[in-house]
């Protein structure tokens, strides 16, 4: 499989320990097969790594979009990561993730209804190498610095995104009041 990694430096030897716990799919090195992700990642002086994983003998963990890839982000987002596996395969959450988390957890949704939100929008592919035993079967190919996706394109589909996250919110308000 190959896989892409931005960065601002050359990454020949990943670090799984590195970076935040909390993130979707808890502590590891995250990448993605969908190069074109990599430049809406990017920021200035971009480099983006290529490896290939080599996915034999590794316990290789996937979800889709679904209550069971919600509840699982959920939980790594309160640093209560149960999944063991040395690679994670599945969507990328949207950028309201925290704020989805909020309302869910202040009692205003329930998670159907938060999933419901975090369905909205493109379903670009994360792969986070979660064991040494993964490092150890990714090998790094080469790294090619980048430019970042043209900020007004972000811009446009960024407000795209948030008036249908606005729409999706009113009709489960609306859905609600009249149950």
């Amino acid at each position: 499989m190959i896989l892409y990694h931005t960065s601002n430096q050359i990454i020949k030897n990943p670090d799984i320990y590195h970076g935040r716990k909390n993130a979707d799919f808890g502590w590891g090195f995250y990448l993605t097969p969908d190069r074109e992700f990599t430049y809406r990642w990017a920021r200035e002086n971009a480099v983006v790594n290529e490896y290939e994983l080599d996915e034999t003998e590794l316990d290789i963990h996937c979800f889709s979009r679904s209550t069971e890839w919600f509840e699982y982000i959920f939980h790594n987002r309160r640093l209560q990561d149960e999944l063991n596996a040395d690679v994670i395969i599945g969507p990328i959450a949207n950028d309201t993730i925290f704020d989805t988390l909020g309302i869910l957890t202040s009692g205003y949704l329930n998670s159907e209804e938060a999933l419901k939100l975090l369905m909205i929008g493109p379903a670009y592919t994360q792969v986070a190498i979660k064991s040494e035993k993964a490092v150890r079967k990714l090998k790094w190919i080469r790294a090619e610095r980048i430019e970042r996706t043209d900020a007004e394109t972000l811009k446009e589909e960024q407000h795209a995104y948030q008036e249908k996250f606005a729409e999706e919110l009113d009709k489960q308000m609306e859905e609600r009041e009249k149950n």
